[in-house]
């Protein structure tokens, strides 16, 4: 059977079904929906510094479009124009406008700052102004460095006056003086330790010892019957007191030796005499004794 197409029908045809597919294939890696219905803005800037075609559209940290294309207005040479495809849901109300946010990993974005204070809409095909965020680079490079560039010397100064801090000899004597401290502690920490392991036994045992003791005589004045033990004192003390009165008064020997003063000194005077008289009778024997010879 011959064939309908001519051969350079085919080639013309996979030709055509080849640039579809790299037409549709480029479109997908740059992110582009050719079947998902989109409305089309228009963004003026004055400095579109990292935003490429394919750059994201955001609201809210939400993606809701893509940059279609860029242009260059060569007549009027402070104004590019940054075409938008939002999704068709995506409603822009009077007022807003777009911001380009500069990130470190993916270039360039948008995002899109809604007006919630009107409810009058743009329709697809308006322009929309564009405004520049701070560029965080250039915020550091103008705004950090300086005083960074200030710091340096002071900096480096502080580094120099620790440096010789460090090498300071007091520093070096002071940390020799650490270390041996420490070798001390370690010492007295082995000491303790050693004696916490022999002595302490020892002495947990003689404490039980002594509270085993305690217990003891603790219950031996439990049994012991202190009301009769109490009762014996006081009569004690009673007769002691009876005997204190009876030295007291006059009316008994040992009362008139300790009350009556003439009777002590008749006494002391008596012992007196008794003294002279064995002194007298050493000295002269002669007088009280006479022998006679028969």
């Amino acid at each position: 059977m011959k064939s309908i197409l001519t051969k350079e029908a085919k080639i013309g045809l996979v030709s055509i079904v080849s640039l579809a597919l790299l037409y549709f294939g480029i479109n997908y890696l740059k992110g582009i929906n050719l079947f998902k219905p989109v409305n089309h803005y228009f963004v003026t800037f004055h400095n579109v510094k990292d935003v490429t075609v394919s750059s994201p559209v955001f609201i809210d940290g939400f993606k809701v479009g893509l940059v279609r294309s860029i242009v260059y207005d060569y007549e009027n040479t402070d104004k590019i124009t940054v075409e938008i495809s939002l999704d068709d849901e995506m409603r822009l109300t009077s007022g807003s406008y777009i911001t380009i946010i500069k990130t470190l990993l993916s270039g360039g974005e948008l995002h899109i700052h809604l007006n919630k204070y009107v409810q009058d809409y743009l329709k697809p095909g308006a322009t929309i102004e564009g405004r520049m965020e701070e560029d965080m680079m250039q915020a550091v490079q103008e705004k950090i460095l300086p005083g960074v560039e200030v710091l340096l010397p002071k900096l480096d100064s502080i580094l120099g006056g620790l440096q010789a801090l460090i090498n300071h000899p007091a520093i070096s004597q002071s940390l020799d003086h650490i270390a041996k401290t420490t070798g001390n502690l370690e010492v007295s920490t082995r000491q303790l330790n050693s004696l916490l392991s022999k002595d302490v036994p020892g002495i947990v045992s003689d404490l039980k010892v002594i509270t085993g003791n305690f217990n003891e005589v603790s219950s031996g004045l439990k049994e012991l019957d202190l009301a009769t033990t109490v009762n014996s004192i006081n009569v004690t003390l009673a007769n002691l007191q009876l005997t204190t009165n009876k030295l007291n008064q006059k009316d008994n020997t040992l009362g008139l030796l300790l009350n009556d003063r003439s009777l002590y000194n008749n006494l002391d005077s008596t012992m007196l005499n008794a003294s002279r008289l064995l002194l007298d009778l050493k000295q002269n024997p002669k007088r009280y004794v006479h022998f006679s010879v028969f």
